[in-house]
């Protein structure tokens, strides 16, 4: 899940490499490094941790070049050092690398077998000195590649770069994204399209198995037989402004605030606002037609998943399952013929997403994406793309791509629902006016902010803290503890409030607190019994209802926030937001790096 950035420019290709890799370093940011050609050879810098100490090594030390690589890096072979730091380079060759090469070690014990060099613990490194040897061979830059491809396992993508040849750069992917950017005498590569919008908005998107030779002049794309292709150079919506954080702290906080505009955008992709209905685009498949939705994800979008589940089977009635993308396609799964496969993904390029979705089609089934990046390998590869308009998502931790995940998919069971007979025209016009309601409600709710920045002072001593709900409160615990994990580093955990007396209710005391997700629905009465039985221990407990709910048992809570009285249908989708903002306010308490937290990168492009 690491970034990539190359150029062949006009200029001093340095400072356009920095300024892609911020844009990239949401993929991560255990270490950064860039190499140009400087009079035909290759110079670098690098460093360990993130951009500005690459930043500040390239003013104490500038290199020039027109023609660079650049790489910033989540670990996976190697600790994160400035040895392990790409580009790797021997001098002949640089190569930056996203992804995994599975055989690694076996090519770099045959290359040591025969007098390879090697300094770091990377994967990587076995490109560079197996390019190198068949360079030695007597083979062509590009000749040398594509033979070294052929030994290649696992999923990656490559930019590589040749001392003493100064209009050309190598692209090379399997798996995971890379994008050409074509300028005026100028080109580009990326991994994704947000790194190359201020150099250009003309873009192709290499396939799986592409091999290209960039030149100034354009690219020659070869596929996975090596036969020359043609990929389409479309306009990228892009755009071309680093992205800033505003009046906010932090990109997570800005991206929470935004999720009232975001939601309503979304919403008007699929909600006809004049006869308040919903309206899918062309569907390859009838959902009458269908037996089972099948709903795969990870990370937060399973969560998403989830809370789709309880609405398929009660509004639409049919039969749901949700698998985790990395455990899906390892298993011998059941998939009826003709079932809908349905993924969920923010970026469209997380690596277990895409294995599971190309083994779904090999069973049969209808693929659907609901995505976030309408140019992303998932978006291309499905048979309908159902986007998200979120924007991009800067902060690490996930928040208003997963509320307009909730919003697609209320709508995407909807017109199910609709299809399928399985609600009236009455029932059909109130879910639509909840849905319609949301972008509002969303906006009350982040009034709340004060008082639960007050709350979290209390959960930020804690060393765990258990989140409770029932049905589709019960995906919101699981995503409100996932929330806090990942930024505060506090252990959390999820519940079906009714198995807590199933084990979990024994790490109850005075010291723990529990966060209780209970709107008025069918289930309020049943939640509210699993809290007294939590209350009766010593637990203190952070209460998250509407007037009713909090009328009938607000009393009892150590604290309570108020939610709109909405439709069951869409209470998923508010409760969510209270949650984001006390993880992020314990956070900041905690004095973590709420936009960049250890260990983890937005997009996930390794299995």
């Amino acid at each position: 899940m690491c970034g990539i950035i190359g150029i062949i420019g006009k200029g001093d290709a340095a400072p356009l490499l920095v300024e892609g890799l911020k844009r990239l370093e949401y993929r991560g940011y255990d270490s950064a490094g860039i190499a140009t050609l400087v009079n035909g050879s290759i110079e670098r810098r690098r460093a360990e941790g993130k951009i500005a100490n690459l930043e500040k090594l390239l003013d104490e030390a500038p290199v020039a070049g027109s023609v660079g690589i650049g790489h910033t890096r989540w670990a996976t072979h190697g600790v994160p050092n400035e040895i392990n730091a790409h580009p790797h380079s021997n001098g002949r060759v640089a190569v930056v690398h996203n992804g995994i090469i599975e055989n690694f070690r076996e090519l770099r014990d045959e290359l040591e077998s025969v007098g390879g060099d090697f300094e770091s613990d990377t994967d990587t490194e076995a490109v560079v000195v197996l390019i190198t040897r068949f360079l030695d061979d007597g083979l062509s830059p590009a000749e040398a590649t594509a033979a070294t491809l052929e030994k290649l396992e696992g999923a990656f993508a490559l930019g590589i770069l040749f001392a003493g040849v100064h209009d050309l750069l190598i692209a090379a992917r399997r798996g995971s994204p890379l994008v050409i950017g074509y300028g005026d005498g100028e080109m580009y590569l990326g991994s994704d399209s947000l790194a190359l919008a201020p150099l250009t908005q003309r873009i192709c998107y290499l396939e799986d198995g592409d091999m290209a030779e960039i030149t100034r002049d354009g690219a020659r794309i070869r596929d996975a037989r090596g036969r020359a292709v043609n990929r389409q150079v479309q306009e990228t919506e892009a755009s071309g402004a680093l992205i800033g954080k505003g009046n906010f702290d932090h990109f997570m906080l800005k991206e929470i605030y935004e999720q009232p505009t975001v939601i309503g955008d979304t919403l008007r992709t699929f909600f006809n606002p004049k006869d308040r209905s919903v309206t899918l685009p062309d569907l390859p498949f009838s959902f009458g037609d269908i037996p089972k939705v099948t709903l795969i994800a990870a990370g937060t979008s399973r969560h998403a998943a989830m809370i789709a589940k309880y609405w398929f089977e009660s509004v639409a009635r049919i039969p749901a399952e949700v698998d985790i993308a990395s455990e899906f396609r390892h298993r011998d799964v059941i998939l009826p013929k003709g079932g809908l496969a349905l993924f969920i993904s923010q970026s469209g390029e997380t690596a277990d997403t895409l294995a599971a979705a190309r083994h779904a089609r090999a069973k049969g089934q209808h693929i659907a994406a609901i995505v976030n990046v309408s140019g992303s390998t998932m978006a291309r590869e499905a048979d309908i793309t159902l986007p998200t308009h979120a924007g991009p998502e800067i902060g690490v931790a996930s928040t208003k791509a997963f509320t307009t995940q909730l919003t697609v998919l209320a709508c995407l069971v909807i017109a199910a629902a609709r299809a399928r007979d399985a609600i009236g025209q009455r029932r059909e016009a109130t879910l639509s006016a909840a849905i319609a309601e949301v972008p509002a409600r969303a906006a009350e709710v982040l009034n709340h902010d004060e008082k639960i920045k007050e709350l979290a002072a209390e959960v930020a001593g804690a060393r765990t803290v258990l989140y409770l709900g029932r049905g589709t409160g019960y995906a919101v615990a699981l995503e409100g503890a996932l929330k806090l994990k990942e930024i505060s580093y506090i252990h959390a955990e999820g519940f079906a409030a009714g198995e807590m007396k199933h084990g979990p209710i024994a790490l109850i005391d005075d010291k723990v607190p529990i966060i209780v997700i209970a709107p008025s629905d069918d289930l309020f009465d049943k939640t509210a019994s699993n809290m007294q039985e939590v209350i009766a221990r010593g637990g203190r407990v952070i209460f998250l209802s509407d007037s009713n709910g909090i009328e009938k048992l607000g009393d009892m809570a150590a604290a309570t926030i108020e939610l709109p009285k909405v439709d069951p249908f869409v209470a998923p989708i508010l409760y969510t937001i209270p949650v984001q903002l006390l993880a992020y306010h314990v956070a900041v308490i905690k004095g973590t790096d709420v936009d960049q937290p250890r260990n983890l990168a937005k997009s996930v492009t390794v299995e």
